[in-house]
């Protein structure tokens, strides 16, 4: 896997498209400068989760005794109902109530922008090549700063494209997601059969 490929799945499984109407809910009783503020704080703190699955993953599966190929299996699962949610979402919306007041670390940062399906990829990563940390660690910083490039504009592509282009792509993404998650439930089931 290239960088620029990693960077590409770790931007659709941050899913920053998606992710738009549910951050303008949230923020939406704040001012604009305190609006910045607290996005920029929750994707801070989702990018240190994220390194640290990235980084110490393959010593927590280690501790925990897991293998490889039973995290790829379960990222899979995980991605797949990702999938299946951005594609037929709820009516609650995907990550479902969404709390009053200013959010902190819940849901935005957890598990909005570092979900399981990306903390799952980032440890499957980090443990298939651990040599390559350093390549996966930049392909997350850009997927990364991609996400906060959205967000951080989202209400200006909100007005701009509109609800109906929005849920289009978040469902189109939520396709690739499915196929990416597929991938990795056969990748995972071909190395336990192999071992």
């Amino acid at each position: 896997m290239t960088i620029a490929s990693a960077a590409l799945l770790l931007f659709l499984i941050l899913d920053p498209l998606g992710n738009i109407p549910v951050f303008l809910s949230m923020l939406r009783s704040l001012p604009p400068r305190r609006q910045r503020i607290v996005l920029a704080r929750e994707l801070l703190i989702a990018l240190v989760v994220l390194m640290a699955f990235l980084w110490g993953g393959k010593y927590a599966l280690e501790l925990m005794h897991l293998r490889q190929e039973s995290v790829s299996i379960a990222g899979g699962i995980v991605l797949f109902l990702i999938g299946i949610r951005m594609i037929f979402p709820p009516p609650e919306g995907l990550m479902g109530e969404i709390p009053d007041g200013e959010p902190f670390i819940v849901p935005m940062a957890i598990p909005l922008v570092a979900g399981p399906s990306g903390m799952a990829a980032v440890i499957l990563m980090g443990s298939k090549d651990p040599a390559r940390l350093g390549d996966w660690s930049l392909a997350l910083v850009i997927a990364w700063a991609a996400t906060a490039a959205i967000l951080f504009s989202a209400t200006y592509l909100y007005k701009w494209l509109g609800m109906r282009v929005l849920t289009a792509l978040e469902r189109l993404m939520g396709m690739l997601l499915v196929a990416i998650s597929v991938q990795m439930l056969m990748d995972g089931v071909a190395a336990f059969l192999a071992g």
